[in-house]
């Protein structure tokens, strides 16, 4: 993967995806190259190099150790709480088939909570079930402005990953997302869809993300069955 100089997306952010998309992946998971290396692998300034390390170590992914270097941090977040990962890559980790049916999508106006969460007046609302080794696992709902929406609905999206379709497809890069993931209640429509006794709660994760400018491109809210997932979050102490 290069750098994209044609992009109007800055080359440091370019260069911080990239790092980040190789240690989510496990390519980096102690020290990192040095920034010469960087420069040379992706013909790049020194600058560039460091704008998009000190992004990553502001965000808690890298870390720097005072004349040792740059290392992947000691307390990673996994799956969904550190990474923007879609839930095909969620599964995938898990060691499982991904899968997903749609079940509606149509345009509509807003939600209320969803026009306080996004200012979408108008919102394309598209509903999956996602299953991992054939088995229904949870239902996503998204809420995209109209425009993204319609876009997207002109792809399979039985046989493909949102996240893949927005950026690869569509040019739009993600840049940053907040999430929130709580303990909630299926929806009574969405009870059918994974197979549980009536009232059961799950776990509810509502992600926002933003494209590199700062706009909103999806609102999600997902309901997934609490007895598929365990969070792994390693901690350390540094004492000092």
């Amino acid at each position: 993967m290069s750098l994209d100089y044609q992009s109007s997306i800055p080359l440091h952010i370019q260069l911080k995806i990239i790092i980040e998309k190789q240690v989510a992946g496990g390519i980096f998971t102690d020290q990192l190259p040095s920034e010469r290396q960087f420069m040379e692998e992706y013909t790049t300034s020194r600058s560039t190099v460091r704008e998009a390390i000190n992004l990553l170590v502001r965000e808690g992914i890298l870390e720097k150790r005072h004349g040792k270097g740059t290392f992947v941090s000691l307390k990673p977040i996994h799956d969904w709480l550190g990474n923007l990962s879609s839930t095909t890559e969620t599964i995938l980790q898990m060691g499982k088939k991904p899968g997903a049916k749609l079940i509606t999508h149509y345009k509509t106006t807003a939600p209320t909570y969803i026009q306080e969460c996004t200012g979408f007046t108008e919102a394309y609302f598209i509903k999956r079930v996602r299953y991992a080794d054939d088995i229904p696992i949870g239902v996503e709902h998204h809420y995209y402005p109209v425009t993204l929406g319609k876009k997207l609905i002109e792809y399979d999206l039985e046989n493909a990953t949102l996240y893949d379709l927005v950026e690869n497809e569509l040019g739009i890069q993600f840049a940053e997302a907040n999430q929130t993931i709580s303990s909630g209640q299926l929806l009574r429509e969405d009870e059918e869809y994974v197979i549980v006794p009536p009232g059961s709660h799950a776990i509810k994760a509502e992600r926002i993300i933003k494209d590199q400018t700062g706009q909103i491109i999806e609102l999600e809210q997902a309901f997934y069955r609490s007895d598929m997932y365990t969070f792994k979050i390693n901690l350390s102490r540094k004492f000092g």
